[in-house]
């Protein structure tokens, strides 16, 4: 078994590292032996800030996510719409009412009866 050694800290870092410790692990020594293999392994150093947090992430997602979503309603009302109606009332097939032309003249069909009719010649003259 290995022996402890005792290090100084602040009250106030102590009491945060162990409750820190009894959360994710076991003992105090294995805490501080990852959180050590930890910045070694990734060779970051404690006081470095590794970029935006998940949290401001996700806020900046969804700012962009609300933005698209807005233009695709705008792109909806203004084209999407009016085009389908469009192409719709092109497909329609309804008959077209067939009005007359203005310079068209209406003649009314009557059977002609002859004034004069052809001499029949009879059949013995050929």
């Amino acid at each position: 078994m290995d022996s402890f050694i005792g290090i100084r800290f602040k009250k106030k870092t102590a009491k945060r590292f162990q409750q820190f410790s009894r959360t994710h692990f076991r003992t105090h020594t294995e805490a501080m032996a990852e959180m050590l293999d930890f910045f070694f392994y990734n060779e970051i150093s404690p006081q470095e800030r590794l970029g935006p947090t998940g949290r401001t992430i996700e806020a900046s997602l969804k700012k962009r996510i609300n933005a698209v979503i807005a233009i695709m309603r705008d792109m909806e009302k203004t084209q999407t719409k009016p085009t389908v109606a469009m192409i719709q009332s092109l497909f329609e097939t309804e008959e077209p009412k067939n009005k007359p032309l203005i310079l068209e003249k209406k003649f009314v069909e009557h059977k002609k009866v002859a004034r004069f009719r052809e001499k029949q010649k009879p059949n013995n003259e050929l």
